[in-house]
C-alpha cells in the first residue's frame, strides 16, 4: 500500500497503515527486543534527574553522532535487521537514512513527551521514517506556539509507517502519551538522516 498523505496544515504526514504485514512486525518485534542494545538513560526534568519513561537504543553509520535532550548518542553498528529495514523505507519512502533510534514502549506507563525532531544536525526540514511494532498506541501532534491549528491524534497500528517530512518539525510538536488502557509493548523505529559534515 502505498503512502497516503495526511490532512495536517502546514506539515507533510504520510501514513502506510500496512507497510509490514503482521506477522513479519510480530517477528521483528520479538528479534530486536530481544538483540537491541537497550538502555535507559536518565534526563533533567523540572531540576531533577529522572529515568527516561522507556529503553531506547541508537544505531547508524559510523559518524553519525546525535545529541536531543541534552543526552549525546554515539552510534551502535548496524544490526542485520535493522540494515534490511534501511534499506526497504529509502525506496518505499525516497529518501536516504544512517541512523535509527528505537523506543521500546513496555506497556502504557511508557510514555514520549511533547517535542519536535528540529535538532541542528537534522537540518530545517528533516524527513523521519517511523516504523510502528506491537501494540496500537495514539500518536498526538499540537502545533507549535503561533501556528493556529487544531491538535491532531492517529492511532498507528502493528507494521505501520508514518513518514514526517517538510516542515513539519517547524510547525509541529509531537508525543506519545501514557495511556491508562492495558496494551502490550510497542516498538518504534525512527529513521533519519544526521548531518555528519564538520561546520566551517
Amino acid at each position: 500500500m502505498p503512502l497516503q498523505s495526511l490532512p495536517l496544515p502546514g506539515a507533510e504526514l504520510l501514513l502506510d497503515s500496512v507497510f509490514l504485514p503482521a506477522d513479519e512486525a510480530n517477528a521483528l518485534l520479538a528479534q530486536l527486543t530481544a538483540e537491541a542494545a537497550w538502555e535507559q538513560r536518565t534526563i533533567r526534568l523540572f531540576g531533577q534527574e529522572l529515568p527516561q519513561p522507556r529503553l531506547t537504543a541508537w544505531y547508524g553509520d559510523a559518524d553519525a553522532r546525535y545529541t536531543y535532550s541534552g543526552l549525546a548518542w554515539e552510534p551502535r553498528p548496524w544490526l542485520p535487521a535493522l540494515a534490511h529495514l534501511r534499506q526497504r523505507l529509502e525506496a518505499a519512502t525516497g529518501t536516504r537514512y544512517n541512523s535509527v533510534l528505537l523506543n521500546l514502549y513496555r506497556d502504557g506507563r511508557d510514555s514520549m513527551g511533547w517535542h519536535a525532531d528540529d535538532e541542528p544536525e537534522l537540518g530545517p526540514a528533516p524527513a523521519i521514517a517511523s516504523l510502528s511494532l506491537g501494540a496500537v498506541r495514539r500518536f498526538r501532534l499540537r502545533p507549535r506556539p503561533g501556528v493556529p491549528h487544531a491538535p491532531f491524534g492517529i492511532d498507528l497500528p502493528n507494521g505501520s509507517l508514518l513518514l514526517m517530512r517538510g516542515p513539519t518539525q517547524q510547525h509541529w510538536q509531537h508525543a506519545l502519551p501514557k495511556t491508562a488502557r492495558p496494551v502490550g509493548p510497542r516498538l518504534n523505529l525512527t529513521f533519519r538522516w544526521v548531518n555528519t559534515a564538520k561546520p566551517g
